[in-house]
């Protein structure tokens, strides 16, 4: 430890702002019972083995680490405007954590109730990653994302700068409005992916969706499979290389798409230039 630190050992707090501007803090085995804002305006914490029990935790604060620690069902809104901030192996059941902090990080979390969670963050990785809960990530920026799974729709919606990899996510309307996004080696379930989207990238990906990657400007695709995936890239431009089937394909504005075999191809010329788009089927 520091010692510049202080040690707090087996403590239990209650009352609003108990630790209010609190610096240079060590905190071991302790309990933050009920009273808002025990830690508002923190610099300089170390916390571990310790719970948060009630409302807005860690807002406004500083360079905060976090290991085993857990937050429960009413300790809501946990971390707010917070700047450097790590969390490892930790349990967090209470909803709408992290908006607008900075340089966040998650190492194996879970994420019980992420219903409006990771909103307008910035610099954010996550880690080993299990979260439960509707937009997830909303409008935040300058993501890297390693092995999320992911139950809950309407993902990353309006988020820029996104890298994810080995991960699942079971979310209707994940990636909209977004922009510069690649994602890796994963598995996507959900109607509606990607819509209002610049520049999506998918590698080695495998996805099954209704009306997927429409409205999508500059789409890339390489060595993914669309299970049951139906009407897609309708009014998309698309680079797109496809294992295997794709059940219909409709209206796409240009570019290339390649597949082992469509069912259904929709290209109405009252509705885009046909010209624009060059459909391959392999073997033929």
């Amino acid at each position: 430890m520091d010692s510049n630190m202080t040690k707090i050992t087996g403590k239990k707090y209650v009352g609003e702002r108990s630790l209010f501007m609190a610096r240079d803090l060590v905190i071991e085995d302790t309990i933050f019972g009920e009273g808002e804002s025990p830690l508002k305006e923190s610099r300089d914490i170390k916390l571990y083995n310790s719970m948060f029990k009630w409302k807005y935790p860690l807002w406004y604060s500083k360079n905060i680490t976090v290991k085993n620690c857990s937050w429960f069902e009413m300790a809501r809104a946990g971390v707010w405007y917070t700047e450097n901030i790590s969390i490892e192996d930790s349990a967090i059941e209470a909803p709408k954590n992290f908006r607008r902090c900075k340089n966040l990080s998650l190492n194996n979390v879970s994420l019980s109730d992420a219903k409006e969670t990771l909103w307008n963050c910035e610099d954010v990785t996550l880690t080993n990653v299990t979260a439960k809960g509707t937009y997830f990530g909303m409008n935040t920026n300058n993501i890297k994302v390693d092995n999320l799974t992911l139950y809950g729709d309407y993902s990353f919606d309006g988020g820029k700068n996104i890298e994810v990899r080995n991960s699942k996510l079971l979310s209707k309307d994940a990636f909209w409005n977004c922009e510069n996004v690649v994602v890796y080696d994963s598995f996507i379930s959900g109607e509606y992916l990607g819509w209002n989207s610049k520049n999506l990238t998918f590698i080695n990906c495998t996805i099954e969706s209704l009306q997927g990657m429409c409205y999508i400007e500059n789409l890339v695709m390489k060595d993914c499979k669309l299970l049951d995936t139906t009407l897609s890239f309708e009014y998309s431009t698309v680079d797109a290389e496809i294992k295997g089937h794709i059940d219909s394909v409709k209206n796409p504005i240009s570019g290339s798409l390649t597949a082992d075999s469509i069912g259904e191809l929709i290209m109405e010329e009252d509705k885009v230039d046909v010209s624009k788009t060059k459909i391959i089927i392999r073997g033929e």
